[in-house]
């Protein structure tokens, strides 16, 4: 859940209001005292007033109206004109000697576009200073009234960040889950290594179930060949269940050089729309014969994978488990940590940050319904090859998917079939999460800033690794890319962020301790649904 360490920095904006930095705290010009309901901005080296007024106080929302005399904004203007006159050079004038009315004539409309937007951002910053509020989001602002020779006039609307509560952790409880690798899975996944690295060998004899045949297939309908049904050094695994069912069944027996007509029927749910049901003639031809060779477990095994001894190599697949079942356990008491937060602690978010939320969420929604859809209009619209290629020991799950109708749906097709959800219900579930997940956020990072919480350099420089190890090839341009554009680092700092908060927060807590068997901690969480993805 990455979005939960998006929350903005609470602590660093304070420190520069405050002028934590010492020159700061000593450069600055003499402010005069300003009337009340007036403040001071300070551009460049001189205060101007502004006079600044709270017209609403609605919740965590705050609007104020600001007014900058008109006199304030001429004296910037013709400050900043001169400031230009000496520095630029004209013909026929001396250096510092342009007359005002030229320096005004050319410049004039872009240095008043300067000093508004400079105006504006300073005011705006120094009537939050002055109110002391803690913005969630930076201000939105609407001129109202700009013209030369008038006070600049404009609202400023702002959200600020709720008053957190003072979570005692100590009194949290959780749950781990353990899980240690039974001996009886390991031997599966060492016989399932032994599997990979089988070999096959030509024989000289008619096929036998288990053997893998080397073919080549031509496939027709109503003696039309059919659209992707032809394939030439296609090895198939007989008995492996790869093919449409009766296909390999009528290869058991042939030698090679031998020629074979298969007589299938696709099955009535098959993927294409145009085949199914249908009767299709293939003649094959048998090139090869193949004996699938065994594979002992043991030393040679693993050498073959790069160790030295089957003890290694037992040893190297428990650790594998081990740590992928201390993720697993991770999860799962991150996942209840942020349930009972969210359970524990409700207050107001601000509303600004809950849209940025929900727009980026539904945009995946959006964006993976459009994927599913396009996958089941590919698989619907076009012909899907009736044979598939199989790896020796080893066939495509999409291929033995499409061919065999007994075969489990995949998640496109189960997402594909469902009934269409209604859009409102839909946009209201998932504006939940988003206020689920920025009040989580903001929790999370109020416990980051009051406790010193922060991503080292060290830590930063990992994740840049790692995420550029994701792309092979491209290393060095995803190096570069992260090197031109710093907010994207933003994405890499987050989870690390989250992730040591969390683990703060679990430090405190009371945490009980419970072993289980694998399948009881890969099983999902009671009350699997849309808010998973929050943890």
């Amino acid at each position: 859940m990455a979005e939960l360490a998006d929350a903005p920095d609470l602590g660093s904006g304070d420190a520069n209001r405050e002028g934590s930095n010492p020159s700061a705290r000593t450069n600055r010009p003499s402010r005069r005292p300003a009337p009340e309901g007036r403040a001071d901005i300070l551009l460049g080296n001189e205060f101007f007033a502004m006079q600044v007024t709270e017209t609403s106080a609605d919740g965590l929302k705050r609007e104020f109206k600001i007014v900058v005399p008109a006199g304030e904004m001429e004296d910037k203007i013709v400050s900043r004109l001169g400031e230009i006159g000496r520095s630029i050079r004209l013909p026929g004038f001396r250096p510092g000697k342009v007359p005002l009315q030229l320096l005004r004539k050319r410049y004039g409309t872009a240095v008043r576009g300067e000093v508004l937007e400079s105006t504006v951002q300073g005011g705006s910053a120094e009537a939050i200073r002055e109110h002391n509020l803690r913005p969630a989001m930076p201000p939105k602002i609407e001129i109202v009234r700009a013209e030369e020779g008038a006070d600049l006039e404009y609202n400023m609307s702002v959200e600020l960040l709720p008053e957190m509560p003072e979570p005692d952790f100590a009194e949290l409880g959780l749950e781990r889950l353990v899980a240690d690798p039974p001996e009886e899975d390991i031997d599966k996944a060492l016989q399932r290594m032994a599997d990979q690295q089988r070999k096959s060998e030509p024989v000289e004899r008619p096929a036998q179930t288990g053997d893998v045949v080397v073919i080549d297939f031509t496939g027709r309908i109503d003696d039309k060949e059919i659209p992707g049904g032809s394939g030439q050094d296609r090895q198939v695994e007989l008995g492996s269940g790869v093919l449409i069912p009766g296909f390999e069944d009528q290869l058991v027996g042939a030698a090679a050089g031998e020629q074979r007509t298969v007589t299938v029927t696709f099955p009535e749910a098959y993927s294409s729309p145009e085949l199914a049901g249908k009767e299709a003639v293939f003649d094959v031809s048998v090139k090869e014969v193949r004996e699938r060779q065994p594979t002992a477990i043991d030393d040679e095994l693993a050498k073959a994978v790069g160790l030295e001894t089957l003890a290694e190599l037992r040893q190297e697949v428990r650790d594998s488990m081990r740590r992928n079942f201390a993720e697993l356990t991770r999860q799962r008491i991150k996942r209840e940590l942020l349930d009972k937060l969210a359970e524990r602690y409700d207050f107001a978010v601000p509303q600004g940050m809950v849209d940025l939320e929900f727009d980026n969420i539904w945009a995946q929604y959006q964006a993976e319904k459009a994927r599913v859809a396009e996958s089941a209009s590919e698989s619907q619209g076009e012909s899907a090859p009736p044979l598939e290629p199989a790896a020796e020991g080893e066939p495509p799950v999409e291929a033995a998917a499409a061919a065999d109708p007994t075969a489990p749906p995949t998640d496109a097709e189960q997402s594909a079939a469902a009934e269409p959800e209604d859009e409102e219900t839909a946009r209201a579930e998932y504006r939940k999460l988003a206020e689920r997940r920025v009040r989580l956020g903001l929790l999370l990072a109020e416990v980051g800033r009051k406790h010193n919480i922060t991503v080292t350099q060290d830590e930063l420089n990992q994740a840049l690794t790692r995420e550029a190890r994701r792309h092979p090839g491209y290393e060095r341009q995803v190096l570069d890319y992260y090197r031109k554009n710093p907010d994207a680092v933003g994405n890499l700092r987050a989870p690390i962020f989250e992730d040591k908060v969390v683990d703060f927060i679990i430090e405190l807590a009371k945490v009980a301790e419970r072993k289980v068997t694998p399948q009881e901690l890969m099983a999902l969480p009671e009350g699997n649904d849309a808010e998973t993805a929050a943890a």
